[in-house]
């Protein structure tokens, strides 16, 4: 393949310019509204003629998000976590005394939220009703397990899944190293996690047994599971890595599958939400779009002046928007 992808089709045109203004650190799509969250203060919201809403949330940086369609959550270096709905109405779920940086956020099922400031991850129900758990050190990210009320943090030396509700002492996953990262299969079988050095870690649920997963050139920073789940896909190398999870015993004893390689980085990915297609965003710009089951590519966007620093879709998947590090953005039109 070569470098430019121009024997490749493309979309391209389908691309209107877009500037978001400063760094775009997080896309997420309510309604039909693209919502671009910038490093500094705001969310973007783009409507599909074009149309632009700017809405102020934080006093500084914002640090985290997490979208599900009905509302975009944001965490600031003002120590505030913020909801924002479809309308651009937003409400403080949150604010920390002390204004501690809030590192992580996650959205879950039937309405629960958390986060986490430093050693200690929050969580709160539909009702309004919170808890919080102290770990023993930072927590390095956050997600909800897909039935129940169960929340997974990662921290140094491992990760450790906490019931809310259930008074007793958490279960643990122990694995010694920095977890920078964590994500839950869709069945609730498998945890993942990305480590300080080029390389993953897992635990499978059933029996606790370790899954190692290696061969990257960086820290992996993005990672999501295609459609149905039958993959995990991930960032950190020149080219799309792939870990296959179809059977009980998930990537264990079995070598990824490896697509679209390129000169740059591939930073960012984002699976489809309903077909086994990932879009690839690369350290100079480049954006694909990659089919599973055999690798073929469309150019979405072509290699600019800064790397790709998040990707999102529409809950249809028939919107792919984009966000650069210098602020440039774009929403492609797959209808």
């Amino acid at each position: 393949m070569t470098e430019s992808r121009s024997d490749i089709p493309s979309i391209t045109d389908k691309t209107p310019p877009l500037k978001a203004g400063e760094s775009v650190v997080g896309v997420h799509f309510l309604g039909d509204r693209a919502v671009f969250v910038t490093g500094e203060e705001a969310l973007l919201f783009v409507a599909p003629d074009g149309g632009e809403q700017r809405v102020a949330m934080h006093a500084g940086g914002i640090l985290a998000s997490a979208g599900n369609g009905e509302r975009v959550v944001t965490g600031g270096d003002d120590g505030k976590v913020i909801a924002t709905n479809a309308a651009g109405e937003t409400r403080i779920i949150a604010s920390d005394e002390k204004k501690r940086w809030i590192d992580h956020v996650a959205l879950g099922p039937d309405g629960a939220v958390a986060w986490s400031v430093g050693k200690t991850a929050f969580v709160q129900n539909r009702k309004g009703e919170g808890r919080s758990l102290d770990l023993a050190s930072t927590a390095g990210g956050l997600a909800f397990m897909p039935k129940g009320f169960r929340l997974a943090i990662a921290h140094y030396n491992g990760a450790t899944l906490w019931f809310p509700n259930v008074q007793g002492k958490p279960e643990t996953l122990d694995w010694k190293g920095s977890h920078l990262g964590i994500t839950v299969s869709p069945d609730g079988k498998f945890i993942i996690t990305p480590m300080q050095e080029p390389m993953l870690h897992g635990w499978r649920l059933m029996d606790g047994k370790h899954m190692r997963m290696s061969g990257y050139a960086a820290r992996v920073r993005s990672m999501e599971w295609t459609a149905g789940g039958d993959f995990l896909a991930t960032g950190g190398a020149d080219q799309l890595i792939l870990w296959p999870f179809q059977t009980k015993d998930g990537p264990m004893g079995k070598q990824p599958t490896l697509y679209a390689p390129h000169s740059a980085r591939l930073n960012i990915v984002a699976c489809h939400p309903k077909q086994p297609v990932v879009a690839c965003g690369y350290a100079d710009g480049l954006v694909l779009l990659v089919r599973v089951a055999d690798g073929a590519e469309i150019l979405a966007k072509r290699p600019g002046d800064a790397p790709i620093s998040a990707l999102g879709w529409s809950n249809a998947g028939t919107r792919l928007a984009f966000g650069c590090e210098d602020g440039e953005a774009g929403i492609v039109d797959l209808t």
